[in-house]
């Protein structure tokens, strides 16, 4: 039986990781659940798989949860803020950690479950590429198992080498082929993307997901935070890693070898594929997903990235190639952008702007500890949110910094 604490339950990556959870009973057992602040949903959880521990980052959402708990009868204890995310995620009785809080906020604990040792099941992209060398340093050092659950990188890990061993040339890999679907304006005039509104940039053609992540394909920023997070999985350079637009999203990601041979791992667009290998490895079991109709897809095209179309993309790979706190930089700003611009606060074409100009205005520094990641956020945001309150016609009004 393999004990479970899933950070970010009510997500879409959450809510996938408890339908696989479901179909097997005899082999996981949810220990703590946690959210930010969606009370209906995870009480649902709570009531289904009955765990020891649920966590609300807000009091009042926590103060509500414990009376619904009360009268339905369950003695699920409930905790609050932060800390209460560490705290579930280092228990003793816990085997694996679904890290799937989205953003900067995810950070904190998947670090803590790092150190301790946990099997961890990485959803939460902005671990890696805010802190990827403390957050990889930590796991070498306790031993902890990583398993990335993004379909792209889980791809990737499925076709490299068994036992990888960080280096490229030395297991026959010439690089990295990083798919990527386009998103919802692969196709649409340059000049129509200044009036995209929040709904369509959510609008995705394949996947479901959260509307930060959503809006992040539509910009390609998602997969400029991926190849971030694939250099930090597998030792690549920013040279090794290729994306490869991909509209059908069937072949997930693939590795090219010096051979000539090219594996790619396909699937159904469905992040229980992922998470099912993440959850039973090295097993496989069912996941719930039907099985890949090739004669339906019929057929698969391939193109490479338009990075003017993309700014973010290109964005990335500056922030890679300058390392340091370059992409806690990137990352800060890019979610303080986001933010704005599901508020309907600034342009979908802002977005790029005010991330470029927040690369350009802060000096790079060595990360040594997590401390240097935290600061370079800080910094970023504040920056990123004076752009947004020079920008012509806005209607920002700057808010206080996320506390992480």
């Amino acid at each position: 039986m393999q004990n479970l604490t899933v950070l970010g339950s009510t997500g879409s990556i959450g809510t996938s990781t408890l339908d696989v959870v479901a179909r097997h009973p005899d082999r996981f057992r949810i220990i703590a659940l946690t959210a930010n602040s969606q009370v209906d949903l995870l009480l649902r959880q709570c009531v289904q798989f009955k765990p020891r521990y649920a966590v609300l980052l807000e009091e009042t959402a926590a103060a509500e949860l414990r009376r619904k708990l009360r009268e339905s009868g369950l003695n699920t204890e409930v905790l609050c803020g932060v800390d209460a995310l560490e705290q579930v995620s280092v228990l003793p009785e816990v085997d694996t950690v679904m890290a799937s809080i989205v953003g900067a906020a995810g950070l904190r604990p998947t670090l803590a479950a790092a150190r301790a040792g946990k099997k961890i099941l990485l959803a939460n992209k902005e671990t890696l590429v805010m802190a990827g060398n403390v957050f990889m340093d930590a796991v070498r050092a306790s031993g902890s198992v990583l398993l990335p659950i993004d379909s792209e990188h889980n791809a990737i890990y499925q076709a490299m080498p068994h036992n990888y061993d960080g280096d490229l040339a030395r297991n026959g890999v010439r690089r990295i082929l990083l798919t990527a679907s386009g998103g919802p304006f692969r196709n649409t005039p340059l000049s129509e993307l200044r009036y995209v509104t929040p709904e369509q940039a959510c609008t995705h053609p394949n996947w479901s997901m959260g509307r930060k992540i959503s809006v992040d394909s539509a910009s390609m920023m998602n997969k400029g935070l991926e190849v971030i997070e694939a250099h930090w999985l597998f030792n690549a350079g920013a040279d090794d890693i290729q994306v490869v637009v991909h509209p059908q999203s069937v072949i997930h990601s693939l590795v090219e070898y010096v051979d000539g041979s090219v594996l790619a791992q396909l699937g159904n667009p469905d992040m229980r594929i992922p998470i099912a290998y993440g959850l039973a490895y090295p097993e496989r079991i069912d996941s719930g997903v039907a099985a890949l109709d090739l004669f339906k897809v019929a057929t698969m095209n391939f193109a490479a990235p338009d990075f003017e179309r993309f700014p973010c993309l290109g964005l990335a790979y500056q922030a890679l190639r300058a390392a340091g706190t370059a992409p806690a930089v990137l990352n800060a700003a890019n979610e303080e952008a986001v933010a704005a611009f599901l508020d309907g606060k600034i342009s979908f074409l802002s977005i790029p702007r005010i991330i470029e100009a927040v690369l350009n205005m802060l000096p790079v520094k060595t990360v040594r500890s997590l401390d240097d990641v935290l600061d370079a956020d800080t910094e970023a945001r504040r920056a990123a949110q004076q752009q947004m309150c020079c920008l012509p016609g806005t209607r920002y009004i700057a808010r206080p910094c996320q506390e992480i």
